[in-house]
């Protein structure tokens, strides 16, 4: 559902921002008091996060980019329309080569897969910082020990 509103841009230290109105964000549901948004400012597109402040309207900060695109300044009164950006970015990390071999070889790709996505997650994305080949045989071989005695916490490093 989008929100249109119209509010001056203000600043609060060395940022410039906005406040919206509280019947438009008691509309919307916050992630960890943050409300994830995407809108337009006089027609220019961005994607922010609405930001609680205590005992006042949530904020929105309005950075360089957007003032231009925007065509305003500090202390103009801007339109806006703002919805909730429902959409994820879920990153995803690709399983290295060896890590695999491993597995197969071992005939723990079934455990390995039966770990929790999260943990998964965090497994195969430590694996993929790691720049030289000894350091990450090690790790490797680290989480196939601990999959082969069905340890109950399995995490590198």
């Amino acid at each position: 559902m989008q929100h249109k509103f119209q509010a001056k841009i203000y600043k609060v230290g060395i940022n410039w921002c906005v406040d919206v109105p509280a019947e438009i964000t008691h509309q919307m549901t916050s992630e960890k008091g943050h409300i994830k948004i995407k809108g337009t400012i006089n027609d220019f597109r961005f994607a922010k996060n609405l930001v609680p402040v205590k005992n006042k309207p949530y904020r929105l900060f309005v950075n360089s980019i957007m003032m231009k695109a925007g065509k305003t300044a500090l202390d103009q009164t801007a339109s806006f329309n703002i919805e909730v950006d429902t959409h994820k970015d879920i990153k995803e990390y690709p399983m290295p080569a060896l890590l695999r071999e491993k597995l197969e070889k071992e005939n723990l790709r079934d455990d390995f897969n039966s770990l929790t996505g999260s943990r998964k997650k965090d497994i195969l994305k430590y694996l993929s910082y790691i720049k030289k080949e000894e350091t990450l045989l090690k790790n490797i071989d680290k989480l196939i020990r601990q999959i082969k005695n069905k340890e109950k916490n399995v995490r590198i490093p």
